[in-house]
């Protein structure tokens, strides 16, 4: 896979405020993150448009690609173009013939006939696509998630400048954070490393993905078309990504601090876990 014209951005930039106080108001500088149109284009084709931190734009392009499950291996992926605009970014993408064609099928399909896209029941499962099994058989520790969780916030370069941008980790036993990714969006954040976690060659299913966010149903579905089999978040989960998970046969942690965390789903993955039967049985059921 070749990559070419790659712009340097740091994903946050200068501006000045008034800052008020109890007592008075003084001029104040503070850094705020870029946001940009990103737009994926495959074999000379928009297939999306990401508002997204204009960093990391190759780890992007091949993450989201992946996620996606527009190609399912690195080697699907012939070149990536960086092509900056006036008006936001394009991240050109050229693909083998094979999954080109398969894109170019579910373009046809998304079309429907009408040319206004999927209607009814069609356009309801379209939304929320089936997740694939994982069933690698990971385990990690009670302390582990812990220390996944905590290596997280030390990590966050761009949100120490802003205060205002999510990341995904990928934190394993034996080498600890091997990756971060910061972004407005969360799904974002994920897409990029996933991206970085491909160029590196980083097995997806050795270690736990760390989120800043919330856990909704698309984070479950990109996380397991890759197969990470233990997603730690320090937000809530929806009830829609806790039926995903299950069902993908993911492990599913969040509401994560340094002292304490709430298991939803699989929990027969960390060691030392009590009473975990009880809330895999309600949320069945919920």
């Amino acid at each position: 896979m070749q990559m070419r014209d790659n712009p340097t951005m740091t994903g946050a930039r200068r501006v000045r405020s008034l800052k008020r106080t109890t007592s008075k108001s003084t001029p104040h500088i503070r850094y705020v993150p870029e946001e940009v149109p990103c737009a994926f284009v495959y074999n000379g084709t928009t297939h999306a448009v990401m508002l997204a931190s204009p960093t990391d734009l190759e780890a992007f392009a091949l993450g989201f690609t992946l996620s996606e499950g527009i190609v399912t291996s690195r080697e699907d992926i012939e070149s990536v173009e960086i092509v900056t605009h006036d008006a936001g970014i394009e991240l050109r993408l050229w693909l083998t013939t094979e999954p080109a064609d398969q894109l170019a099928t579910r373009r046809r399909f998304m079309a429907g006939p009408t040319g206004c896209g999927l209607c009814g029941i069609e356009s309801l499962e379209a939304a929320i696509p089936h997740c694939p099994k994982v069933s690698v058989g990971l385990t990690t520790h009670i302390d582990e998630i812990a220390q996944a969780v905590a290596a997280l916030a030390p990590a966050q370069a761009l949100n120490r400048q802003t205060y205002a941008v999510h990341a995904a980790g990928f934190w394993t036993r034996d080498e600890g954070l091997v990756a971060i990714a910061e972004d407005v969006g969360r799904h974002n954040a994920l897409d990029k490393l996933i991206g970085h976690l491909a160029i590196q060659g980083t097995a997806f299913f050795g270690g736990i993905l760390v989120m800043t966010s919330r856990v909704s149903v698309e984070l479950i579905q990109k996380a397991a078309r890759v197969g990470m089999p233990v997603i730690a978040a320090v937000s809530a989960p929806t009830h829609l990504a806790i039926t995903a998970s299950d069902a993908a046969g993911m492990t599913l942690v969040a509401i994560a601090r340094d002292d304490a965390f709430e298991v939803f789903t699989h929990g027969h993955r960390i060691r030392d876990l009590r009473s975990i039967a009880a809330c895999e049985s309600d949320n069945h059921g919920a």
